[in-house]
């Protein structure tokens, strides 16, 4: 994992069970004028620096706004492939690669660059674009859905099936769940799956200010991603990484890999309901996380944390509530729910891998993380959201919620090993 609040799945998880805000005034542009001014930014010390040469012999990488998230990904998978020490298993074409993103940002300089030399009618002079210092022919591949697990592939020598996964907040939790199905259905005996983000560019930052989802209102950075709290008034947008490597339990055990926890089950659902808005009944989050515990064959009884999506909008919060009210029954209001997104932002595309990673850690731990800035309750959110203190809770049973633009919703079903 890279994130907001580490390099690592260790760092980061400690500063979580501190309450600590990883969220900052925005410093990779210069944001002055924007109602939305912060954001979780990573500390370029925690990313992998670009390759001088390509290994493959292809050419020379090269840094540009568009590598930023491949950088973000490579990082993590490299973490997380030395842990499960991958480079052992043989043979290379039963590691398959599953990852949600949505590619790189271009920068206003390179779209100012590409433009001086088109007119009106439609028409590009191509050799005074390239007499110009040129145009990157490379950040057209940066900007692809489908380059950063292509990248990971080539990085980790994973010649099996890659999926890029495109789905909004739902798409790491998405490649999670497609990951496992790889293995359960005999198609790889290892998966690299995970996803990334990072759009803190200006193209990238204005398009949600202009949908009105960021938030405007705050009293300091660290206190601006408050999830169930009345005076949430929007997400704070983050950038970050994280990767699993996922095998079949007879597999990892014939290797003697370290076994950290289980995906017990998978549900995947639409709202068809609007592009930017969640059905605010939550049908959509009902069917996923009903068919999560389907697919685990366990009942809502076995429930004993929820890691919420918890956006800190007003829309997201009640309907995500009324979902968990719907499926835990009587139950809910005695189950903890909380979100990891008070303290990191949302990672859109890596939010889902960073949160069931961090429930993983949790229930080997025996904690459960807090949802920060918890202040003033709003009796549309009515449950318990651990606030703003990490709880003790021995727990070996999570639901964890990644709800996208679009109506996408995913929900993994995980449990603690052994």
């Amino acid at each position: 994992m890279v994130s907001p609040l580490g390099g690592d799945v260790d760092s980061t998880f400690a500063a979580c069970a501190e309450g600590k805000s990883g969220v900052r005034e925005l410093t990779r542009f210069d944001p002055t004028g924007l109602p939305c001014r912060i954001a979780g930014q990573v500390d370029d010390r925690h990313i992998d620096p670009v390759d001088p040469v390509d290994p493959r012999g292809v050419g020379p990488e090269r840094e540009s706004a568009g590598a930023r998230p491949h950088r973000l990904l490579l990082t993590a998978a490299r973490q997380a492939a030395r842990h499960a020490d991958l480079a052992t298993i043989a043979p290379r074409d039963r590691i398959g690669v599953v990852m949600g993103g949505h590619g790189g940002s271009t920068s206003p300089e390179e779209i100012g660059r590409t433009v001086r030399h088109w007119d009106a009618a439609g028409r590009t002079d191509l050799g005074a674009l390239a007499r110009d210092g040129g145009h990157d022919p490379h950040s057209f591949d940066d900007r692809r859905c489908d380059h950063a697990p292509a990248r990971v592939a080539r990085d980790l020598d994973a010649r099996g099936p890659v999926v890029p996964i495109v789905s909004a907040c739902a798409a790491s939790a998405q490649a999670i769940g497609e990951g496992a199905r790889l293995l359960r259905e005999g198609r790889a005996d290892a998966v690299v799956a995970g996803g990334v983000e990072a759009h803190l560019t200006y193209s990238g930052f204005v398009g949600f200010i202009l949908l009105g989802a960021l938030v405007k209102r705050y009293a300091s950075p660290e206190k601006a991603s408050r999830p169930f709290d009345r005076r949430r008034n929007g997400f704070v947008m983050a950038e970050g990484a994280a990767v699993v490597v996922l095998e079949t339990l007879a597999h990892a055990q014939a290797r003697g890999a370290p076994v950290l926890g289980e995906v017990l089950g998978y549900g995947e659902s639409a709202d068809a309901y609007r592009i930017t808005d969640v059905h605010p009944q939550g049908l959509g989050a009902i069917l996923a996380m009903e068919r999560a515990l389907a697919d685990a064959r366990l009942s809502p009884d076995d429930v004993q944390y929820v890691n919420a999506h918890g956006t800190s909008t007003a829309t997201n919060d009640p309907a995500e509530t009324l979902a968990i009210k719907q499926v835990l029954g009587a139950r809910a209001k005695s189950v903890p729910v909380s979100s990891n997104k008070s303290m990191l932002g949302h990672t859109i595309g890596a939010a889902g891998a960073v949160e069931a990673i961090l429930s993983w850690k949790g229930m080997r731990a025996g904690i459960v993380l807090p949802t920060i800035n918890y202040e003033v309750p709003d009796p549309k959110c009515d449950l318990d959201y651990v606030p703003n203190e990490a709880r003790r809770l021995d727990h070996r049973v999570v639901l964890s919620n990644s709800f996208g633009f679009g109506g996408q919703n995913a929900c993994l079903c995980l449990g603690r090993a052994g």
